[in-house]
């Protein structure tokens, strides 16, 4: 599996950025997401393809998705943070098992309001968390965190996941990329393979609605 997307124009003006927006690495099949674990748990899941392939996976525990590379590389300082975080894997999932995932959610932390008990009954969250840029500094919009549990959690890790790749090396040369070079930009990066090229991922109405996207 290769992380790749279709080619888009130069990254846009902070300032145009809407403030919920989902950025992603996609082709006209799948998106990806990614997650960090541990090497017991990251080595047998690419070798068998399947992230439960090692029994330290606990699929029933809620497990977050990232489609953003940056904010992976901050919540996981690089690979760096700690040893339950050491692998960063890039999976893919289907478009249509994408949305049928956020189609279950319910919005965290918004704005301080406490969850209904039918928000609290969905089996997937979401939280909208400051976006981080290349450098893990914050940016004033936000990204995308998906967590799954539960049956869903067992559904998507049995039959939602079309590929898994690891990518930590291409999150240890980014780093070491990042200190050696004060200057060097994403578009720079990006030609050596050191972060994917993200755009941004539309959805319809309902699941905006669903996401609550169009509010602050």
């Amino acid at each position: 599996m290769r992380i790749s997307n279709p080619s888009t124009s130069p990254q846009a003006p902070i300032s145009s950025i809407p403030y919920r927006e989902i950025r992603a690495a996609y082709d006209s099949d799948t998106i990806v997401v990614y997650q960090a674990y541990s090497s017991t748990i990251a080595i047998p899941a690419v070798a068998a393809q399947k992230l439960n392939a090692s029994p330290a996976f606990k699929p029933t525990r809620m497990t977050w998705l990232k489609p953003s590379w940056a904010w992976m590389m901050y919540r996981s300082g690089y690979s760096f943070k700690d040893p339950g975080q050491e692998r960063i894997l890039a999976i893919k999932m289907t478009h249509a098992n994408f949305r049928q995932l956020l189609l279950q959610a319910s919005v965290t932390g918004h704005g301080g309001e406490p969850m209904t008990a039918e928000d609290r009954a969905k089996p997937v969250r979401v939280q909208w968390d400051p976006e981080r840029s290349i450098r893990l500094a914050m940016l004033p919009y936000r990204s995308i965190q998906i967590g799954v549990s539960g049956e869903v959690g067992v559904t998507w890790v049995e039959e939602w996941i079309d590929g898994i790749e690891d990518v930590t090396g291409m999150a240890r040369g980014l780093k070491k990329v990042l200190d050696e070079e004060a200057e060097v930009g994403e578009g720079e990066l990006i030609s050596r393979g050191l972060m994917p090229r993200e755009t941004v991922y539309e959805l319809d109405e309902g699941l905006r609605t669903i996401l609550r996207m169009d509010e602050r």
